[in-house]
């Protein structure tokens, strides 16, 4: 005669709260936080923690008053300084294996930035709105052949002004040098969208 199991079963709201503890728990324990700070096998490098906010510090680019983008923008590339939390062990930029404070510097994390020659977006705005019949934007974004001929026509007889506004409202047509307007680096920008084929 089998004896009876003296087992009750597992209410399903305690299972799933102690499956979800487990998994916590490797996560932890095996994730590349754990294996920085626990001392794993090999100590990642810092550039490792920058997607996990809890572990990282980043700070704001410092912002050059005329330009409004990153002081140290070089090829559409600026760099801000991130520092790891206090007692995170990780190898900084340098390869040299560091247990951090929260003082020093970690890794420095690339921002994109623009290209601007001095041509402001407020400016060039202004002057298509109020000035536009006469070509001012045109030449003030150096376009002096469209500038001229735009003046001769009264702005293609206010048709063309209006078109222009709004290209120039769009940032559709920018400065004849290629750069970039100025514009507030904090304020509001358009991201130009562009579509083709998919790349592979």
């Amino acid at each position: 005669m089998a004896a009876a199991c003296p087992c009750r079963p597992i209410a399903p709201d305690t299972a799933a709260a102690r499956l979800l503890g487990a998994l916590w728990f490797v996560s932890v324990t095996t994730g590349p936080w754990g294996a920085a700070a626990g001392g794993g096998e090999e100590t990642l490098k810092c550039e490792d923690l920058k997607s996990v906010d809890l572990f990282v510090q980043q700070t704001h680019p410092k912002i050059n008053d005329a330009t409004q983008e990153p002081v140290n923008c070089t090829n559409y590339t600026a760099y801000v300084q991130c520092f790891p939390a206090p007692n995170i062990t990780c190898k900084d930029f340098g390869g040299n294996e560091t247990h951090f404070t929260g003082n020093e510097v970690g890794f420095l994390k690339p921002v994109s930035c623009r290209n601007v020659n001095g041509y402001s977006y407020k400016v060039a705005v202004a002057l298509s709105l109020f000035l536009g019949w006469l070509g001012a934007d045109r030449f003030y974004l150096g376009y002096p052949a469209l500038g001229l001929l735009k003046f001769c026509t009264v702005g293609f007889c206010g048709i063309g002004s209006l078109i222009d506004f709004i290209l120039i409202s769009m940032q559709i047509v920018g400065p004849s040098d290629g750069s970039s307007y100025i514009i507030d680096y904090y304020g509001t920008r358009l991201t130009r969208l562009r579509f083709g084929p998919p790349q592979f």
